[in-house]
């Protein structure tokens, strides 16, 4: 088997786990399915299970990576002459015109499970935690690496960066929990989004006249 295929078979493999995981947790709830039953439900080793997934959680939450790297990638790749703010702003708002899960569009079963789980809903605060961290450390190094080369005198320890970040992102830690809150009630995915802009407009607003300059490329 070549290493391509190898890789195939891997992400087929993690792909089947997952889906049948989900499928568990939302027939049973979260916390009353087992790792062992998972694994036999998937027909692969108890350790296959925990090897693509070391915590049970990310077997429900299975895109926490793209999800905790998302503000940074967006914030890493704006254009010229566009602030932090606004690069996040106009993400979110792309997102919700595609529905997109990573805002929220999860559907009502799937919001469910996450809001009766006690201990999904502590690891989605950790990934956004997570979310925090990583955009923190990409406006120190724009921002901070800039002013660097400018001014050699520049505080490497200023708070500013960290600050900024824990302000964009309970933004969306905000907007994403209206997202679930609503898809639970079962609106539509059309109404969700409706409300969803509306409000992103409004909170990224309370921002614009502190952070509209901010982070400028």
């Amino acid at each position: 088997m070549t290493a391509g295929l190898r890789e195939l078979k891997k992400q087929q493999t993690r792909q089947a786990i997952s889906d049948t995981a989900t499928r568990l947790f939302l027939e049973r709830g979260f916390e009353a399915v087992t790792i062992a039953e998972i694994a036999a439900a998937a027909r692969v080793a108890k350790m296959t299970v925990t090897n693509y997934f070391p915590r049970k959680e990310d077997l429900a939450l299975d895109y926490h990576e793209p999800f905790t790297a998302a503000l940074a990638h967006t914030v890493a790749d704006r254009p010229e002459g566009e602030s932090a703010l606004a690069a996040l702003r106009r993400e979110y708002l792309a997102a919700v015109e595609r529905h997109d899960p990573a805002v929220g569009f999860t559907g009502p079963e799937f919001a469910r499970m996450i809001a009766d789980s006690p201990a999904l809903t502590a690891r989605l605060r950790e990934l956004h935690d997570q979310r925090e961290d990583a955009l923190a450390d990409v406006l120190a190094a724009d921002v901070l690496g800039a002013d660097s080369a400018a001014d050699p005198a520049a505080d490497p320890g200023d708070l500013t960066p960290r600050a900024v970040a824990a302000l964009l992102t309970a933004v969306h830690r905000t907007l994403f929990q209206q997202v679930l809150d609503l898809t639970r009630t079962g609106r539509t995915n059309e109404e969700i989004a409706t409300a969803a802009t509306r409000s992103a407009h409004q909170v990224f607003g309370l921002l614009e006249a502190s952070l509209g300059d901010y982070a400028v490329r």
